[in-house]
């Protein structure tokens, strides 16, 4: 290399022009750039030489500008589009004179430096440059274009979320979705969660903490959750929205209802109907009849919902109902099994409308015991809606205006002591009703009453009789059963105060119950068969029983075999319990925030028993909320010993 070369060289990765001044040593030289600064580098250190003149330091701007002139990175498709089709290499000399028609110094720059910073059209071999085929280009170009569009969607992504943080209102884009879905899998399951990364670009990013807590407070910032977020909800598999497909399918379903052949109902639309519920039920499965017959005997009727004649074994909102199982009951709101508009229009027995049941039909004898009974599908008109509250205040004024009520709650009194004779076991425990509504936590408290216990008698009744049908004529139905608790010693028992700490007690005795496709004894009830089918909207077992006895009464093929039957009775167990275990989960989270809102509030509770009495660890009930909770005690304490606690 001679004095006055002038050269490029690379500092740090960065390009730089500078003139070759003198050797240092064997193998370097020293360049000095236009800012006078000398640098010894090695050859190998030397990007490009430009041949053909002497330069000063001092020339080296103008050598720029000069360059800059011919610096049109576009020119380089035509250099491309000149070169693919021959499949021929070049150098920046002849490229050069491809593009300018001359091959001046700074005309051999410039098409070096296009040459070296292109990565579309060109690339490398030795010291010449090979044209990419038509088809990489074209690869290169999708590639490069994704990666712009998504450069520009995260600028937008930081854009948004810097205008959200500083308190403006921003409408998320799709695009926006994979980092903030991140965001809600790291602060739900935290270390467990899959494609945390984004999640964790965003909080460093933000210069937070890269922890699930930090990830819950960003997505409360960014307005996307509440600061009551129900995490037990998101880490479980219930679906919270219907598929637009579900919703599609129960839309043409109300403006086109399937043809359930009201010919083969029998018509009961003159018996006077009462549905018996709580006042924000929405979803009415269940209505109850009397009917007084000859010789001072009552024929009692209770009609429950048929939703099957609205789908088919297998439909789209069959398949739906049994992947949620269930009703879920929440204190901010139900998660319902089947679209709303369909489980609360159609499907429900709504007041004053003609609807489609399964009616059961029974006798009692002077016992309480079954007489006769039998089963039909049925169209009923539900002449009044009644609240649990309006029952009871009728059964203690003896309104006589309506004599079936009072008629049915007898019945329903001589079917408890029938019960009771039979080995039923009765626990009451005082539960719980939360209620939220907005920044609001209602918390009431259901006793026993008579309406409630009206109510529940009627609906064993019937369980009993599906029981008792699907039994007499070999039906595979899910069937309910309980094993014989071992309870204590009765002096024992007698020995805790009468009472929850007694009901306790005998609670924790109590084993849970089964289900099996072969009918067995109930000891809870007392009752030697007995299956669920009083809430088909809600509980897809007793959907299940209902498209089973349905077909049969029709002279139909039953839908379900009994291998059928028991794999999807096995495949819902864990989904129920998945379902049983959020409720509770979330019910103790605001019963905790309830008293967390009230801590000077001085609460009469009662102690239950012992869950751990060597670390003084017991159960204690706060009867004014009828919430069940674990506490540390202080001091010694026996069951059913009455509290005051903060």
């Amino acid at each position: 290399m001679e004095k006055g070369t002038l050269v490029e060289f690379r500092l740090h990765g960065d390009r730089r022009l500078a003139v070759a001044d003198r050797p240092d040593g064997k193998k370097n030289w020293v360049v000095v750039d236009e800012n006078s600064q000398p640098h010894s580098i090695p050859p190998k250190q030397i990007s490009y030489e430009i041949a053909g003149e002497t330069y000063k330091p001092s020339d080296i701007p103008r050598f720029l500008k000069e360059v800059e002139v011919y610096s049109d990175p576009s020119s380089l498709e035509i250099a491309w589009e000149l070169l693919v089709g021959d499949g021929e290499t070049a150098d920046p000399e002849s490229l050069a004179m491809l593009l300018f028609s001359d091959r001046s110094p700074a005309q051999c720059y410039a098409a070096y430096c296009l040459l070296s910073t292109d990565k579309l059209y060109f690339k490398q071999k030795g010291d010449r440059y090979e044209p990419r085929s038509a088809a990489q280009v074209a690869e290169i170009k999708h590639q490069q274009e994704v990666e712009q569009q998504r450069h520009q969607e995260s600028q937008g992504f930081w854009q948004r979320v810097k205008q959200r943080l500083a308190g403006e209102t921003v409408e998320w884009q799709q695009s926006d979705r994979t980092r903030l879905d991140a965001l809600e899998r790291f602060a739900t399951l935290g270390e467990e969660a899959t494609h945390r990364t984004p999640a964790l670009e965003t909080l460093v990013s933000l210069e937070r903490s890269e922890t699930p807590e930090a990830a819950f407070q960003l997505l409360i910032e960014l307005g996307l959750w509440s600061t009551h977020e129900n995490l037990f909800l998101r880490r479980s598999q219930i679906p919270q929205q219907f598929s637009a497909k579900v919703l599609e399918v129960a839309q043409r379903c109300l403006e086109n209802p399937p043809t359930d052949d009201r010919a083969n109902r029998l018509d009961l639309t003159h018996l006077k109907v009462y549905t018996i519920d709580d006042e924000s039920t929405t979803e009415i499965d269940d209505g109850l009849s009397l009917e007084f017959l000859e010789n001072d005997q009552q024929r009692i009727w209770i009609h429950i919902a048929d939703p099957t004649s609205l789908l088919s074994p297998g439909d789209e909102l069959d398949i739906e109902a049994r992947k949620r199982t269930t009703t879920v009951y929440l204190p901010t709101g139900m998660i319902p099994m089947f679209p709303p508009a369909l489980a609360t229009g159609p499907m429900s027995l709504n007041q004053g409308q003609e609807c489609s049941a399964l009616s059961f039909s029974v006798t009692l004898d002077e016992t309480g015991a079954i007489g006769d009974y039998s089963i039909c599908t049925s169209t009923v008109k539900p002449t009044y809606r009644l609240t649990y509250d309006d029952v009871d205040e009728m059964l203690e004024l003896g309104i006589t205006a309506e004599p079936e009520i009072a008629a049915i709650a007898k019945a329903a009194k001589l079917r408890q002591q029938w019960r009771q004779t039979q080995g039923a076991i009765a626990i009451f425990m005082p539960e719980s009703v939360i209620k939220v509504k907005g920044d609001d936590i209602d918390i009431h408290v259901i006793n026993d009453s008579p309406a409630r216990d009206l109510v529940a008698e009627m609906m064993i009744l019937a369980g009993e009789v599906a029981a008792r049908y699907g039994q007499a004529h070999n039906l595979p139905i899910p069937y309910r059963y309980q094993p014989q608790p071992e309870l204590p010693p009765e002096e024992e028992l007698l020995a805790v105060p009468a009472g929850p700490a007694r009901a306790c007690a005998v609670r924790r005795c109590m084993p849970r119950s089964e289900m099996g496709l072969t009918p067995a004894r109930h000891s809870g009830l007392g009752l030697e068969a007995y299956t669920q089918v009083t809430s088909p909207i809600r509980r897809y077992t007793d959907l299940l029983t209902h498209f089973q006895i349905k077909a049969y009464l029709r002279g139909e093929t039953l839908p379900f075999a009994a291998e059928q039957v028991q794999e999807i009775v096995m495949s819902l167990g864990t989904a129920v319990k998945e379902a049983s275990t959020v409720e509770r989960q979330t019910n103790r989270y605001w019963g905790l925030e309830y008293l967390r809102r009230n801590p000077d509030e001085v609460w009469e509770a009662i102690m239950l028993r012992w869950l751990r009495e060597d670390s003084n660890v017991g159960l204690i009930l706060l009867e004014e909320l009828g919430l069940e909770l674990a506490m540390r005690f202080g001091r010694a304490s026996k069951s059913a010993n009455a509290l005051k606690l903060k």
